[in-house]
């Protein structure tokens, strides 16, 4: 009987380490201090999903459509405007569809300063590919980005976080920067495939720190939103303040068509504003925080 026909509990010890030790987290990249004598640096991220939760299920629901649709004519204006009116930089992470759809949404966050990151083709599962394809689809949507925004992007965010096992050696291949998909620490660190470095930087993130947990809602499937706006400011207030006394990294990840509502987009500003009440910040993209976690110049 092979091991992929044996129950977990029956799987050989070198079966389920390959399985663990696939990915796995290296040595902590957790710099000694942050830029200018900052305290704690502030990684602040937005999906920029729109329609493709709904195209990527194969879905044509005109009603989930125009959900997404708003996230282009509401929410990203909404955010841009707050980052502009702090003068706060963050990164975009943009499936290609999306930025096929709205090319000029992507020159204006990248005018602006912001960084544009790689999150899939159509927001697609990459567990669910063949190696092949979720090559080409990664290389596909760099090539976009690179020619919307001006500038290669140099990380990935997979759609929904979801990891395959060849996905870190893709990101590899392509030479990106860093991933910011996965959940081992709060501190950036190195990963490793099959126990080797790679040399790509983790910047992990957390569902915690994720607004969709908190607001997303499915009136089919019975899925409605259970937390307060106000219970999801504390929420990331609590992780913003022990980020800060621990010196290390506030990283948040919210999608325009999520949190770009009037009686939340207002949770942004205010972690903007009670950071920079807490003392020195450093408001960066992703990119340039792996850049001084690994100290690598810009």
């Amino acid at each position: 009987m092979s091991d992929g026909q044996l129950q977990p509990w029956q799987w050989p010890e070198a079966h389920w380490r390959g399985i663990v030790d696939r990915v796995r987290a290296g040595r902590s990249l957790r710099p000694a201090s942050w830029p200018g004598g900052a305290r704690c640096a502030i990684a602040l991220s937005f999906d920029s999903d729109h329609e493709t939760n709904e195209l990527r299920e194969g879905g044509e629901s005109i009603g989930k459509l125009s959900q997404g649709q708003y996230g282009n004519r509401q929410g990203i204006p909404r955010i841009l405007e707050i980052l502009a009116r702090h003068d706060v930089r963050a990164s975009f992470y943009v499936p290609a569809v999306t930025a096929l759809l709205y090319p000029d949404e992507q020159r204006g966050i990248a005018e602006r300063g912001h960084e544009i990151a790689l999150h899939g083709w159509i927001h697609e599962r990459n567990s669910v590919l063949a190696e092949a394809d979720e090559r080409d689809l990664m290389l596909r949507s760099a090539d976009v980005l690179e020619k919307l925004a001006g500038r290669r992007p140099v990380g990935i965010r997979t759609p929904s976080w979801d990891f395959s096992p060849n996905t870190l050696a893709i990101t590899r291949e392509m030479g990106l920067l860093y991933d910011s998909s996965l959940m081992a620490d709060v501190d950036c660190y190195e990963l490793l495939l099959d126990g080797e470095p790679t040399g790509v930087v983790e910047l992990p993130v957390e569902w915690i720190r994720d607004d969709a947990v908190y607001f997303n809602m499915n009136r089919f499937a019975g899925l409605r939103p259970y937390t307060p706006p106000a219970d999801v400011f504390d929420i990331f207030r609590r992780e913003l303040d022990a980020a800060w006394q621990e010196g290390g990294i506030f990283q948040l990840t919210m999608h325009p068509h999520i949190s770009g509502y009037r009686s939340r987009i207002w949770i942004l500003e205010e972690l903007i504003r009670h950071a920079r009440s807490l003392g020195s910040v450093w408001f960066a993209t992703h990119a340039d925080i792996v850049r001084h976690a690994k100290g690598t110049p810009a």
